[in-house]
């Protein structure tokens, strides 16, 4: 079996890569500036001559990307999508339908949305991790003490400057108020998105004058969802990860491997950006807490991030999100915290309880070895594609 291979940034790009060839699956790479284009002449030209006189079985790409789906379509080639952004506004691409597709998402939310509006391209499937390569790693001597940590997060803070909300500056008082009041409720309800719901048409009017967003050429996404996702959630993600941080770096010795320090977070340890491939499990392993906060925009879904704590045997503190309990057994396998109180509460038990913390990692790595690998990803995929 031989596929094509969209050689895009994707933080799992050789984990998949290698679960491929474990499965027998050779990869030719392609790679083209234009994949993020929804149209593109010299995308079309690129992709032609990379498929000419060749017999692919499938291309395959991390994410969703229309131009891709297009050439596919016309080449009669089956496209796999395996997403791990949420949200993937190219996910309202017309080009969804294009009977190529197989879109697999890992947000059970954002796959029932579209299998209940009848879309017959998409499937739900976990992210995963390679368990094999992460476990084997060991950490040189010499970053030991800087990635050992009672507690840990690995992230960004979403504070820089940049971000979409911050560019929300003439709005209406009314229209001001009404965001920081649905915000602040989103940020304490967990396992139910309701911002788009919020979102009434005077409010996105509003937005509308003060950052104007318009679907692209072939886009069916609505307002309130590019507004509520692509400006509220982050903002509500920057202010719920700062929040906990803060209160637990008071009580706990807290290390930040993120890009931008804060101030009002100077009694936690800034560390500042690692290297997810090479650096990172080393953190997930030496820490005795990792913290997943999620981003607000991933409703149900398991992040990336979780899935190599685990996969790396790390022990995961995470927020609660549901499609973790299809597979995983909360305080044997992972454990969630509820709230602000309750967040400290469980850094503080298991801090305090080390065998029981080594239980729950022991548990864990041996449910991700089994059943949570890309190998047993790409396996999900095949059975989907030829039965």
């Amino acid at each position: 079996m031989r596929l094509l291979f969209l050689d895009s940034p994707a933080f799992a790009k050789q984990d998949m890569l290698d679960a491929f060839a474990e499965c027998k699956i050779s990869c030719d790479l392609f790679f083209h500036s234009s994949y993020n284009e929804r149209k593109d002449p010299a995308f079309d030209a690129a992709f032609d001559q990379a498929v000419s006189g060749k017999n692919y079985d499938f291309v395959f790409s991390f994410n969703y990307h229309p131009v891709l789906s297009n050439c596919c379509l016309r080449h009669q080639i089956r496209y796999i999508s395996y997403v791990y952004d949420n949200p993937h506004v190219a996910l309202y691409s017309y080009t969804l339908l294009n009977p190529c597709n197989y879109v697999f998402l890992f947000d059970k939310a954002t796959w029932l949305t579209f299998q209940n509006a009848g879309i017959p391209t998409v499937y739900y499937l976990p992210l995963a991790a390679n368990v094999e390569r992460l476990t084997s790693m060991k950490c040189p001597d010499h970053l030991l003490p800087i990635v050992s940590s009672d507690v840990s997060f690995v992230g960004s803070l979403y504070n820089e400057d940049h971000h979409l909300f911050e560019r929300l500056t003439d709005i209406s008082p009314y229209t001001r108020g009404y965001l920081d009041a649905v915000m602040a409720a989103q940020q304490k309800v967990y396992g139910c998105n309701f911002l788009e719901d919020l979102l009434t048409p005077e409010i996105t009017d509003d937005l509308q004058k003060s950052c104007p967003y318009s679907p692209l050429s072939d886009g069916t996404e609505t307002d309130a969802y590019v507004y509520a996702n692509y400006f509220l959630c982050r903002k509500i993600t920057s202010r719920e990860r700062i929040s906990l941080l803060k209160t637990a770096s008071r009580q706990f010795q807290v290390k930040l491997f993120t890009h931008q320090p804060l101030a009002e977070l100077s009694d936690a340890q800034f560390i500042g950006p690692i290297d997810p491939y090479d650096t990172m499990p080393f953190v997930f392993q030496h820490s005795r807490i990792n913290l997943n906060i999620t981003l607000k925009s991933i409703q149900t879904g398991i992040p990336l991030r979780c899935m190599e704590i685990m996969g790396s045997g790390g022990f995961l503190l995470t927020n609660f999100q549901e499609d973790l309990l299809d597979d995983f057994i909360p305080k044997e396998d992972f454990v969630f915290y509820e709230s602000e109180t309750d967040f400290i509460r469980q850094i503080a038990w298991y801090l305090s309880h080390e065998k029981e913390r080594q239980q729950i990692i022991d548990n864990c790595i041996g449910k991700m070895k089994e059943s949570h690998t890309f190998v047993h990803r790409v396996h999900a995929m095949m059975d989907i594609l030829y039965n």
